[in-house]
């Protein structure tokens, strides 16, 4: 998955031929790294640019897709519409084969001039920014501000001068001699496609692999092993790439595995010839494609680490709890001996001698003969009550512990769900919905204005919505995405007649098939079991056992918490946790 400089010379291409001349209508930026311009130009429908420097995700393609912003614009935003509204698109380029895109812009300043500004996408991995700059490359700007704490090789901060750091020297593939790819690429003591990739510009892993694989050489053998002619051959293999980039001879194209997508490339990678491929006319498109839920979900597991730790803490202290509870109990399994030794004391006692430290006596529950441990400084009737005493103790140990097991393991089950429910959330309202019940059950102390906040997350703008699959046979599929969705399915949703799924003993989504008064097919009922095997905490698992019943058989206790229901009549099978082929109602 290389977002490497072919990749980018073919989209810059792309950008030039959609945007140059274009100008910026709107500017928003929806997440903190990450901006959406809209480009009015020939066409009729405007162009959206997305342009992220996410560490995880760092993208730029054209889009159809619309992301709502914050309310209030931050301030890196408002800088930008300050400057760019209305900004003329003159040039985008690439310096080199560089990770790097720069916009030149015109606009017109407070005083009617005309003004050049650039602002520079730089796609390296977690070193990715977007930046802002005047007409002679002084940093106006940017969506992260680098300072000298943070980077000892160049500060990305206002006023300081923009440039294009050089980490490791590199050299520009576009422009290689054969002397100077032999001289510094081919004499360093490393393997043939390290060597490719960490002295030239541009080439990933992948192209130094694929560079590799054309010209029929190992890319893991040493330099030292190459002829002066494999030498040579690998040069003009690189070279007819190269000319490829120079002419825009691109082929997007995406690299499948069982249907899913492993790798993409905007050149023809021979490298994985007997492999499932699927080709693009726009490498947008192929990047929106490839990453768009890579993205999204990239994004929520971001958002959710506050909530993580907070759901992590809490099981870790609730098991801390069962186990030691555990330990207790255990320790109160002696109580009925101690209530026996107290019986047996008033019942044959009253002929010890004084000063006895035993009793040998028949205990008359089994027939067999005791010997009870006494204290010789009191008397028979003392020994009893001290053994009475320690019973009733045990007992009153037992009965409370008892009780708080079962608040402990229900609070366990409770917060496995919730995990659960955090690892199969698909936007920012299925956050808000698992923060709200964490602040309901006191996970999470509750401020007024914090809990207005996640109220309006979570009943607001795109409220959390069970997903929503149709089966084979055409039966709809409901499943719950937390416990809140999982309550409103089964008790709001389904009518008795429905058929209601989950993962046997393990915290999971409800699954809800509407029957619409018919009977289900077969395999309906395999692919429900299916989903919730997938949505559940054994998703790794390769086969998951699932309960499955009529809705009218669950029931739910009174003041059980959310998604909490017992059943008592239900059949039971053993469900893969592969969903490919379900259809999802989006």
């Amino acid at each position: 998955m290389a977002f490497d400089g072919v990749v980018i010379a073919n989209l810059v291409n792309e950008l030039r031929s959609h945007l140059l001349g274009g100008r910026i209508n709107k500017i928003a930026q929806p997440e903190k790294d990450e901006l959406l311009l809209t480009v009015k130009g020939q066409a009729k429908e405007p162009y959206k640019l997305l342009l992220s420097a996410g560490a995880g995700l760092p993208l730029v393609y054209l889009t159809q897709s619309n992301k709502p912003s914050p309310i209030t614009a931050p301030n890196f935003c408002m800088l930008l519409r300050k400057h760019l509204n209305n900004a003329r698109i003159i040039d985008i380029y690439q310096p080199g084969l560089e990770r790097i895109i720069n916009f030149k812009l015109e606009h017109l300043d407070e005083m009617g001039d005309l003004r050049i500004k650039y602002l520079i996408v730089e796609l390296m991995g977690k070193h990715s920014n977007i930046i802002f700059c005047d007409e002679d490359m002084t940093i106006i700007d940017s969506i992260k501000r680098i300072n000298q704490f943070v980077s000892s090789v160049r500060e990305v901060l206002p006023g300081r001068k923009y440039f294009i750091p050089e980490t490791i020297a590199k050299l520009n593939p576009l422009e290689l001699s054969y002397e100077s790819f032999r001289e510094q690429i081919l004499q360093k003591a490393m393997p043939i496609g390290k060597a490719l990739y960490n002295g030239l510009t541009g080439i990933s892993p992948l192209l130094a692999n694929e560079l590799c694989c054309r010209a029929s050489i190992d890319s893991d053998d040493s330099t030292a092993s190459l002829s002066e002619a494999a030498g040579l051959h690998l040069y003009k293999v690189l070279e007819r790439m190269m000319e490829d980039v120079k002419t825009v001879a691109f082929c997007p194209n995406i690299i499948l595995e069982d249907g899913s997508p492993i790798e993409f490339s905007s050149v023809r990678l021979s490298s994985y010839e007997n492999y499932e491929k699927q080709y693009f006319d726009s490498i947008s498109e192929l990047l929106e494609s490839f990453y768009a839920a890579k993205n999204a979900a990239a994004r929520i597991k971001q958002k959710s680490i506050d909530l993580r730790k907070i759901v992590a803490n809490a099981l870790e202290r609730a098991a801390k709890k069962y186990d030691l509870q555990q330990k207790q109990l255990k320790d109160t399994e002696k109580r009925d001996k101690y209530r026996i030794y107290g019986e047996l004391i008033t019942a044959y006692g009253y002929g010890l001698d004084a000063g006895a430290k035993i009793l040998n006596t028949i205990n008359y529950y089994t027939g067999e003969e005791i010997s009870i441990p006494l204290d010789p400084t009191l008397t028979a009737m003392e020994n009893a009550k001290q053994y009475f005493d320690k019973y009733n103790k045990l007992k009153r140990t037992y009965d409370a512990l008892t009780v708080q097991l079962a608040e402990t393991s229900e609070e366990l089950t409770h917060l496995e769900s919730i995990k659960n429910a955090l690892e199969i959330a698909t936007d920012e309202s299925d956050l808000a919905a698992v923060k709200k019940e964490l602040m309901e059950y006191g996970y999470i102390k509750r401020k007024s204005s914090d809990a207005k906040r996640v109220d309006k997350g979570a009943k607001g703008s795109g409220k959390s919505r069970p997903l929503h699959y149709i089966s084979s046979d055409g039966f709809h599929i409901y499943v719950g995405k937390n416990n809140y969705q999982n309550d409103e399915l089964t008790f709001n949703l389904a009518d008795g007649g429905d058929w209601w799924f989950h993962a046997k003993k393990a915290a999971g989504s409800h699954v809800i098939v509407k029957t619409e008064g018919k009977e289900l097919p077969d395999s309906t009922f395999e692919e429900a079991a299916r989903l919730a095997a997938y949505y559940s905490s054994e998703r790794d698992a390769d086969k998951v056992e699932v309960d499955y019943t009529l809705r009218k058989n669950i029931k739910k206790p009174a003041g059980a918490k959310p998604g909490f229901v017992i059943y008592y009549s239900n059949y039971s099978m053993m469900a893969s946790t592969d969903i490919s082929g379900i259809t999802e109602i989006k």
